[in-house]
């Protein structure tokens, strides 16, 4: 059985270098899944941060983690008591780790080869939906918070993303006149900067948002912001989504001329 590998140090270290390599550093028995991570313990030196602000009891709860990579956030949900965690994730290699750590600490966590852009075929809403270190990889983030709000989330998103630029937050008029200055080019004004080609070396970067793009486009897609625990990241509450003028949110790409 997988989980007896944890008095075997020697098979566990094999199997775990088999599997690699390791973006999440988890300990697995006696022995660490990424311990040269370029962030240190990562991602538990982040998760230390704000782990006090999520339920410590989560008995009978559901959770979705977007974008589960090796499963850390998964695992630690279960452990809590959720009653049904589900991780997806685009890179079947990220779930093959993701599903030997729950097998070898036998925790009941499912995990799905699934994009974001395909929640809407779960057709099940979550009491926690955990959408963390995704939206700069993705070409339409937007679109991303939207498909959750509206086929995923029921309570709570916890959320993170990669910021760079101004921590500043500039006030923000209801409304401006076409000929009236507007504080577009303020540090605090919100922004998403582009990256054509690659960022740290990853061409999976899209969109860096500053810290004041973060916070509009969560409330834009319908989540209220309860507390900011750590410097990226943010708990919120769904909320409903008035439909604006011109219709509802899009939440999914046009398909006609197909």
């Amino acid at each position: 059985m997988p989980h007896s590998l944890l008095n075997d140090e020697r098979g566990l270290q094999r199997r775990i270098e088999e599997l690699g390599p390791w973006f999440h550093n988890m300990r697995l028995g006696k022995v660490q899944t990424a311990p040269q991570h370029f962030l240190g313990d990562y991602p538990e030196v982040k998760f230390r941060n704000f782990r006090e602000a999520l339920p410590a009891d989560m008995t009978g709860l559901s959770v979705l983690d977007i974008g589960c990579n090796g499963g850390f956030y998964s695992l630690e949900m279960k452990r809590r008591g959720a009653a049904r965690v589900l991780g997806i994730d685009t890179d079947e290699r990220y779930l093959n780790q993701a599903r030997f750590a729950a097998e070898v600490t036998e925790l009941d966590v499912c995990f799905k080869q699934m994009a974001v852009w395909d929640v809407a075929q779960l057709r099940e809403r979550f009491d926690l939906v955990i959408f963390m270190g995704v939206l700069y990889h993705l070409r339409h983030p937007l679109l991303a918070l939207d498909l959750i709000h509206e086929h995923v989330a029921k309570d709570m998103l916890l959320f993170q993303s990669m910021q760079r630029g101004s921590d500043e937050i500039v006030p923000v008029a209801e409304d401006y006149e076409f000929y009236e200055p507007a504080p577009f080019d303020e540090p605090g004004y919100p922004k998403m900067h582009f990256i054509e080609r690659r960022y740290s070396h990853d061409e999976t970067n899209w969109w860096v948002p500053n810290r004041a793009c973060v916070e509009a486009m969560l409330r834009s897609s319908g989540f209220a912001i309860e507390a900011q625990p750590e410097k990226e990241v943010y708990v919120c509450r769904w909320k409903p989504v008035a439909v604006p003028p011109d219709g509802a949110h899009c939440v999914y790409p046009s398909q006609s001329g197909r």
